[in-house]
């Protein structure tokens, strides 16, 4: 099984090509990130994907934001996320990751908006997952895996860190929600959550250690129900971002690390405990690369 890392777009503030340059550097496989964004801009993005044979994945945020408006409807929802398939298109997604549906909705309204989206991505054959986050239908693992017993074939990208914040914990003391959720699991997003916040300052804190180890075997359920299923590629993002995720500095906002830095560490990291894993998984016929 291989290990394929992507760049996120969030916080990236530079030109496309930097961004591209940077996942290059990195060893990264390509970049994830909105299209719903200037035209001039996607234009950009297209060229810098195309000109280093980078893949992308289509981040969708429905509602207006990464937390929704509550006067937006089910309908609309579902109207966002064919809106911006349609404008990513000409990017040619490897698959998109959706930010959707609303937490305060009822399961039958949860339901209906993840059937409907399905259904819209199919008609249009694009693969897509759902993120688990804050503020949406899959904002705690309770209520997640009563949607998955509904709609058992829905696909997750899974950042366990909205979890932890809800939680006020790990996850660890709850690991059949873990492995239950890994079942489903399509694409991670590594970022390490503490109980009091959903991005410790730094990964690389021993302060956190117990953080990071937490979140890293959550990715290896991951990576084990992906294998048993004969999964060839497992894809990561590091995702550690700006908008009050960053940690900065009172009176002076000065960040107290490089957003890019913490990534760029994040995906060397996962690189390295990927093979790591891959060489204690005895059992497993498939080979691992990072």
């Amino acid at each position: 099984m291989e290990l394929q890392l992507f760049k996120t777009l969030w916080g990236h503030s530079g030109s496309m090509d930097e961004a591209a340059d940077q996942a290059v550097a990195a060893g990264f496989a390509g970049l994830e990130g909105n299209a719903d964004i200037p035209q001039a801009r996607r234009d950009e993005l297209q060229s810098a994907l195309q000109t280093r044979g980078l893949r992308y994945i289509q981040e969708i945020v429905t509602a207006g934001g990464y937390v929704p408006r509550r006067d937006v409807s089910v309908e609309e929802h579902v109207a966002d996320v064919e809106r911006q398939l349609q404008l990513g298109q000409s990017l040619a997604p490897q698959w998109v990751t959706i930010i959707g549906g609303c937490d305060a909705w009822s399961l039958e309204q949860s339901v209906r908006f993840f059937s409907e989206a399905q259904e819209v991505a199919a008609r249009m054959n694009i693969a897509c997952s759902f993120e688990t986050h804050r503020s949406r239908s899959l904002f705690n693992p309770w209520t997640t895996l009563t949607i998955l017993q509904r709609m058992p074939e829905l696909k997750l990208t899974c950042d366990f860190s909205h979890w932890v914040v809800v939680m006020e914990r790990q996850l660890d003391a709850d690991w059949d929600v873990v492995t239950e959720v890994a079942r489903h699991a399509h694409h991670i997003h590594a970022r390490v959550g503490y109980d009091q916040g959903p991005q410790v300052p730094h990964p690389a804190a021993p302060e956190y250690a117990g953080a990071l180890a937490s979140h890293q075997r959550y990715w290896e359920a991951i990576w084990s129900a992906q294998r048993d299923k004969g999964n060839f590629v497992t894809t990561m993002t590091p995702e550690f971002g700006p908008d009050g995720y960053l940690h900065c500095a009172p009176f002076t906002q000065q960040p107290v690390a490089d957003l890019w830095e913490i990534n760029a560490w994040m995906g060397q990291t996962e690189r390295e405990h990927f093979q790591a894993w891959c060489n204690h998984a005895q059992s497993s016929p498939t080979k691992c690369s990072g």
